[in-house]
């Protein structure tokens, strides 16, 4: 290369390293400033589920497509690396070669094959995007795309002809480098070789040099900053319990206290700013989302987008009059927050682990602060606050449900039992729900189980509320049933309620009360399993199940309820979309408290269609009383009831019970 080469070089490389690390600096430097997040334990965990993710491709390759040419590319790219280390280290360090190693043989096979696999992957990104155009890349950055396509192309392609060039140069071909001497071939055929070749050869080393350095200085101001914020950002993601909010805190004058609200970006905490420059706007988590499919405001990716850009325009990187403080009404907007479901689909499918969910509760919880709160929610949030339960129902009438039981079930705060049943709201108070909660008691009574209620010592679990932003309310309702139950003598809860069991499991741990707490589902499969409720399985039929979230994807109570179905000879006929994958229902994170207008179809009605799809189907069952309420309305809704029933497992069980045995009883 020459003296004056080398200098050249070594000015570019240290220039452009300058200026690529100081655009990473600016960019980074004020996640020293947000809220502490303690991300830093169980390494081996988080370092295995980095590797997984990243490596093997767990998340990506969900969506099939996408997931493959994301595969190619980054597999390619590793490989690829070697031909950049050749091409800094022989330009740097007269004398460097990768020939002890394999540099003319195996390496250069590798990086030609890759390279193949690499244009490869880029053609098929390019068609998925310009072509396929699926809708959630809608609102993501094509031109950022398109410049980081060519620039890839461009330097795989460069670093293919650099070598052809060089083969020209001597007329010989190398089988080690069979694409490159598909082009030395051509090459030769139009008279490059000896010296034009030799200048042909170092045109395209410095043009391969230079398009890597402008793809340094490029990456900090792109969403494919991803390519070094990725693997981060899925180590530090949160191992607590998936149902449990982690406790706020921000940091004043050098010091820890707790809020509730996030006023600037600074109250977010370090990771999750992290988040916002981590995100790829694939938009998987905008194709999952129900609030969207529903013609909400709400796009989980433009959540995170618009975070990031306002974010990015506080700290003065980006000239953005659309992102102006506050966040809450000026970045985002309230319609937006509180057209979550907190189903957390958008977190499931998200490759690189955002949490959109934790973040829309934070700004709930400046809404609720500041008095801005949907009409609806406010006189539920009141009727919590003095009743203790979304309906507005002295405590008195609680237990009312248990009128027409043919026994009295024991108080668990006055006699020792083996189960508390945690009834819940719905299941104590809405006349939908009540009948089967009826059936819950009777075939407790019926298998002998030795259970208790709280009657009127018991109050909503406060997981909505939660999630609604009232986090000074949710800690009294929750405060207090620890107090209940604290004076009580048992060995498991058990809950009806989805919702009130990620409570009981996973966020009062948080306070210091730690329970066994079992869906339903499950203990009355325990129950058929050791005969103590006997069933029969004559009255099988066709049935499809949905997942409520809160069972299956917070708690990963996928299972019970299809072994239950099992169990009573019911043939399950899955709905595509299942378990980890399920539709919510539109009724969590306090949605179902609030005004519901229409802007498309509503999710639950979503859902009964994909049901009806299947064919064939005589139940549509679920396992969570707010979805009783909320597929009976849609079922309703589109006028279906002669093609489908939804049916809760209690009544599946109860249909089920061996003839004989109630006879005997």
């Amino acid at each position: 290369m020459g003296e004056v080469g080398t200098s050249v070089l070594w000015v570019a490389t240290v220039l452009t390293l300058a200026l690529s690390g100081w655009r990473f600096w600016v960019r980074f430097r004020p996640l020293l400033d947000a809220r502490p997040a303690q991300r830093t334990d169980r390494i081996g965990l988080r370092l295995s589920g980095m590797v997984g993710d990243i490596g093997m491709h767990r998340r990506l390759l969900k969506f099939t497509y996408s997931g493959v040419l994301h595969a190619l590319i980054f597999s390619s790219f590793l490989v690829l690396f070697t031909a950049i280390v050749e091409s800094f280290g022989t330009g740097l360090f007269p004398g460097f070669s990768l020939d002890a190693v394999g540099g003319q043989t195996w390496i250069p096979l590798l990086q030609n094959i890759f390279s193949v696999l690499i244009l490869t992957g880029l053609g098929m990104a390019a068609y998925h995007r310009y072509v396929i155009k699926p809708v959630r890349l809608k609102g993501s950055n094509s031109k950022d795309a398109s410049i980081i396509y060519i620039l890839a192309t461009a330097i795989v392609v460069t670093m293919l002809l650099e070598a052809s060039a060089r083969m020209a140069i001597t007329g010989e071909t190398s089988a080690w480098r069979p694409m490159s001497s598909l082009a030395t071939n051509a090459f030769m055929a139009f008279g490059i070789s000896g010296e034009v070749a030799h200048f042909v050869e170092r045109f395209f080393y410095w043009a391969h040099i230079f398009v890597i350095l402008g793809f340094l200085v490029y990456i900090p101001g792109s969403k494919h900053r991803h390519m070094f914020t990725a693997g981060p950002n899925i180590f530090f993601r949160p191992l607590n319990p998936k149902g449990q909010l982690e406790a706020q805190t921000v940091r004043i004058a050098s010091k820890s206290t707790n809020a509730a609200t996030v006023s600037t970006y600074q109250d977010f905490t370090w990771k999750d700013l992290l988040d916002t420059l981590s995100c790829t706007e694939c938009g998987r988590c905008q194709s999952v989302c129900p609030a969207y499919a529903a013609g909400k405001p709400l796009s989980p990716k433009s959540l995170i987008m618009d975070l990031r850009d306002g974010f990015m325009a506080d700290q003065g990187l980006i000239d953005s009059p659309d992102h102006a403080m506050p966040i809450v009404g000026g970045t985002i907007s309230p319609e937006t927050l509180w057209s979550c479901t907190t189903c957390r689909a958008c977190m499931e499918v998200c490759p690189v682990h955002i949490e959109h969910v934790p973040k829309i509760v934070n700004l709930r919880r400046t809404m609720i602060e500041q008095g801005e709160i949907e009409p609806l929610l406010q006189g539920t949030l009141t009727n919590f606050q003095s009743q203790g339960n979304s309906f507005g129902k002295p405590d008195k009438q609680r237990a009312r449900w248990i009128k027409g039981l043919s026994f009295k079930p024991k108080d668990a705060r006055n006699e020792a039992v083996d189960i508390v049943w945690f009834v819940g709201d719905f299941a104590s108070f809405d006349p939908r729900v009540q009948e089967l909660t009826r059936k819950v008691a009777e075939l407790l009574n019926r298998a002998g189980v030795d259970f208790g209620i709280l009657y009127e010592g018991e109050r909503n679990s406060g997981n909505d509320v939660r999630r609604a932003g009232d986090e000074g309310l949710f800690e009294l309702l929750a405060q207090h049933n620890i107090d209940t139950l604290a004076g009580c003598q048992f060995n498991r809860i058990m809950t009806t309620d989805p919702h009130s069991l990620n409570a009981l499991k996973s966020e009062y741990p948080a306070l210091g009360a730690e329970y066994e707490v079992v869906h339903y589902s499950q203990l009355f499969l325990e129950l058929i399993k050791s005969g103590q409720l006997k069933v029969n399985p004559s009255s099988a039929a066709s049935v499809t199940y949905h997942d409520p979230c809160y069972l299956g994807r917070y708690n990963d109570g996928f299972n019970a309820p299809r072994d239950l179905m099992a169990a009573l000879g019911h043939t399950l006929v899955e709905m595509p979309r299942n378990r980890e994958n399920s539709f919510c229902c539109g009724a969590g994170g306090a949605r179902i408290f609030m005004e519901d207008t229409p802007t498309g179809e509503r999710p639950s009605e979503n859902r009964i269609r994909e049901a009806l799809e299947l064919g064939d189907i005589s139940y549509f069952v679920v396992s969570c009383p707010k979805d009783v309420v909320m597929y009976t309305a849609a079922i309703q809704a589109l006028g279906v009831e002669d093609r489908i029933a939804v049916r809760d497992l209690a009544e599946l069980i109860s249909d089920s019970v061996d003839p004989a045995v109630a006879e005997a009883e």
